[in-house]
């Protein structure tokens, strides 16, 4: 089946993990055999081939670069402009990869009905390009609205404007402030543009101002469920029924400390925990049984979102594996206009609503 995940942090891999996702995903870890200066190395799961192999032909690929604060516990750049630089950076190589055919940026309808069409009636899909919209995951790195204007002009279309703490625009997780006047400025200047708002990471008190703030399209890209693993990371049941009042569509996440409760990171293992893809289904079903329908869940998956095979279901060796899914769905007696629905269809439908 097509698969269409909504938040890959791909240029980040490339240009701050140096990892070349061109090449064989066992290459890359090999590659990767001797470093120690981050916890996944050699444990990626993502690669181009593994999309194509998984049939994955369209994501929101993102850019990422948190400013931080002196007395940060947190890791990120130490000035806001240094983050607008490695953003840059960012998206420069999603440009080099369009310009040798592996990837294809879509920014409007027509973009994305001639590359579903391009993969759909494709023979073979081995050498096809990857779909994706550009989304920017924290907006710490927009020093002034003007580079909102800049990032919108290379084709940016969707922004989350809080990461992880403190933030320019808005607090994210593990944190909790009011929005600041730039957040609201920003979300105004957004909805002029008629871009999407990403209320992944959202702090509380910030999700509830910016939906209230926000008039224009809302989705969710990488989200679990706070009733099944009690954390402000995940969305309460409220947080998911407003969302559902904005028609909006929550992506499922494949990071192992946000699928089950109890997970230490760093302590905790896939084998220990039990933790298997099928995890996944319990927040899908949660979300469906909200809505009384599958019309809004997605895969989100953040798969080596700074983490790789140590904090992943232990029968995921590769992205392709998002496949098994369709088949756990199945079991579960989705039919199989729903699995459609979750998989790619809902937000391929989010988007057409959006950008008609």
């Amino acid at each position: 089946m097509f698969i269409f995940d909504a938040h890959l942090d791909l240029s980040m891999n490339a240009v701050e993990w140096n990892r070349d996702l061109t090449q064989d995903l066992h290459a890359i870890r090999q590659r990767e055999a001797n470093l120690t200066d981050k916890p996944d190395r050699g444990k990626g799961v993502v690669s181009f081939p593994e999309m194509r192999k998984g049939n994955i032909g369209m994501c929101v690929a993102t850019q990422i670069a948190r400013f931080v604060k002196p007395d940060s516990k947190i890791p990120g750049w130490h000035s806001q402009a240094q983050a607008w630089a490695q953003t840059q950076a960012q998206i420069a190589w999603y440009k080099a990869m369009e310009e040798v055919g592996e990837m294809k940026q879509i920014v409007d309808l027509k973009g994305l009905h001639e590359h579903l069409a391009l993969w759909q009636n494709a023979e073979s899909t081995e050498h096809l390009p990857i779909g994706y919209i550009l989304s920017l995951e924290g907006a710490d790195s927009f020093i002034s609205l003007k580079n909102l204007e800049i990032a919108y002009g290379y084709g940016l279309r969707a922004i989350g404007p809080a990461h992880y703490g403190p933030g320019v625009y808005a607090y994210g997780t593990d944190s909790d402030q009011p929005l600041s006047q730039k957040g609201k400025d920003l979300l105004l200047e957004m909805d002029k543009l008629d871009m999407i708002l990403d209320a992944t990471h959202l702090c509380d008190t910030a999700f509830w101002e910016a939906l209230e703030i926000f008039k224009g399209p809302v989705w969710a890209s990488h989200n679990l469920v706070r009733k099944i693993t009690p954390h402000n990371r995940q969305f309460s049941d409220e947080m998911i029924k407003e969302l559902l009042e904005r028609k909006a569509v929550i992506g499922m996440a494949f990071d192992a400390w946000m699928m089950v409760p109890g997970w230490e990171r760093g302590k905790s293992t896939p084998e220990s925990m039990g933790l298997t893809i099928a995890h996944v289904a319990e927040h899908i079903d949660h979300i469906c049984q909200l809505a009384g329908n599958a019309l809004h869940v997605g895969i989100g998956s953040d798969l080596d979102g700074a983490y790789g095979k140590e904090q992943s279901p232990m029968d995921l060796d590769s992205i392709a594996d998002l496949q098994s899914m369709t088949g756990i769905l199945e079991k579960r007696g989705y039919s199989g206009h729903d699995i459609e629905q979750i998989m790619w269809r809902n937000w391929v439908d989010f988007l057409e609503r959006s950008w008609k």
